[in-house]
């Protein structure tokens, strides 16, 4: 497939309802990764939660993807997308409201943080399916490169400015208040996404003699049958897994072993984040150079080795090689989801966008628990600096699977057949009312 010409991201933001998503998504990424440094803080500082329980919290946080991943998608195939994104955003902002108003009144309680993780969870499977989901009914099958590289910039960005924000947050008013930030993130996102002016959806039309399973069989045959999405899974999934390790032990490693401050595991994690957004703002341009194939596999083989920078660090400046490490990781992990999912999105009639992002989502995200829990456990039996080795080692594995597909042979992707309803295929012009930028 050869490449599209590039689209200009001045030209997606004259399109007022592709503006209001990414402000949308830009404040519940900003909340969202406050929580990201708090919400641990909460248990390591306020509970004094024992390593394991923190990585049962990180596992409770993405268990949803697990258990209710691939019933989603066929929940998500059957509504309306953009009303399903807001109610979602309001569930999330309940539930993260409730933990700052239990600390006050000092009931708070883990039992309490594995709910509102679980709870939060669940809203973020439907609200990612459906986002992936309408964001090809918003843009044509040309622009959702483009698309997806201005949507990694905000999440980037608020990876960048979150995390900063959250540390100073929790030294400033503690880390169960700093949760509020997070709660006013989903509320906001909720109003920019009640803005947007495109005509209502039509309900999706019921497919006569379909049910539930049937919906998830399609789903699966239609990942599992293509040799593409399935190597894509497999790499996702493997390292996916070694994330949730990283995600479980690192503020406990930065908090216990390193003896950081709240204020400087925010700026860490802050600066960490950086390469992620350098990927968001070069995926296109390398996709271009390089071929949309031939980045997949390249970003995870060239980025991998400098997870090794995380057991590495130290006390003092050395500390300074677990956010090197982890920028690089970030930026080849961002480079490879813009153009993997960009091309999941063109390759995928529009009826089936659900259940395949939640397939998808279902192989890849599913392992996120599964590694929250075994980094606990050898973080709470060997220490954090062991879990991260296991983890940084674990990293060097995550390309094999690409290098042994018929990726490693192609410079760019395969297009769809011409006769296929795909995304974009669709009347819906250009996906939103021009407006001239103020």
């Amino acid at each position: 497939m050869a490449p599209s010409p590039p689209v200009a991201p001045s030209g997606l933001l004259r399109m007022r309802d592709f503006r209001l998503l990414l402000a949308g998504a830009a404040a519940g990424q900003v909340g969202a990764q406050v929580t990201l440094v708090a919400l641990p803080l909460v248990a390591v500082l306020v509970l004094k939660a024992p390593a394991f329980e923190v990585g049962l919290l990180t596992a409770a946080e993405t268990a949803a993807f697990l258990l209710i991943g691939l019933p989603a998608g066929a929940w998500v195939d059957r509504m309306r997308k953009l009303p399903l994104m807001i109610r979602a955003d309001v569930v999330r902002a309940a539930a993260m409201a409730s933990v700052p108003l239990a600390a006050v009144a000092d009931v708070l309680t883990m039992a309490q943080l594995y709910v509102v993780a679980l709870v939060t969870g669940a809203a973020t499977v439907f609200f990612d399916v459906a986002h992936q989901s309408y964001l090809p009914q918003l843009l044509p099958k040309e622009q959702l490169m483009a698309g997806n590289g201005a949507l990694e910039t905000v999440r980037s960005s608020a990876h960048v400015a979150g995390p900063g924000l959250g540390g100073g947050l929790v030294q400033l008013v503690g880390a169960h208040l700093a949760i509020v930030a997070d709660a006013i993130g989903y509320a906001v996102s909720a109003l920019f996404l009640m803005a947007m002016k495109r005509p209502p959806e039509p309900p999706p039309e019921p497919v006569p003699g379909a049910s539930l399973r049937s919906d998830i069989a399609e789903g699966l045959r239609f990942v599992l049958g293509h040799p593409l999405l399935r190597v894509i899974a497999a790499t996702t999934g493997l390292g996916n897994f070694f994330t949730a390790m990283l995600m479980a032990t690192q503020t406990v490693f930065l908090v216990r072993v390193l003896g950081l401050e709240p204020a400087s595991v925010g700026l860490m994690l802050s600066a960490s984040a950086a390469g992620g957004l350098l990927g968001a703002l070069t995926a296109g341009a390398l996709a271009g150079r390089l071929g949309q194939a031939r980045i997949i596999w390249l970003s995870a083989l060239a980025t991998g080795p400098f997870a090794l920078l995380w057991p590495l660090s130290g006390h003092g400046a050395a500390a300074a090689l677990f956010a090197a490490g982890s920028g690089v990781v970030s930026f080849g992990a961002v480079v490879y989801n813009v153009a993997q999912v960009s091309f999941r999105q063109t390759l995928c009639p529009p009826r089936l966008l659900g259940r395949m992002n939640a397939t998808l989502r279902f192989l890849v995200w599913g392992t996120l628990p599964l590694g929250a829990v075994v980094g606990g456990a050898v973080a709470g039996s060997f220490g954090a600096r062991a879990a991260l080795w296991v983890c940084a080692l674990g990293f060097l594995l995550v390309p094999i699977p690409l290098l042994c597909s018929p990726l490693r042979r192609m410079r760019d992707l395969p297009a769809p057949p011409d006769d296929m309803d795909g995304p974009g295929t669709s009347d819906h012009g250009s996906g939103a009312e021009p407006v001239t930028v103020a």
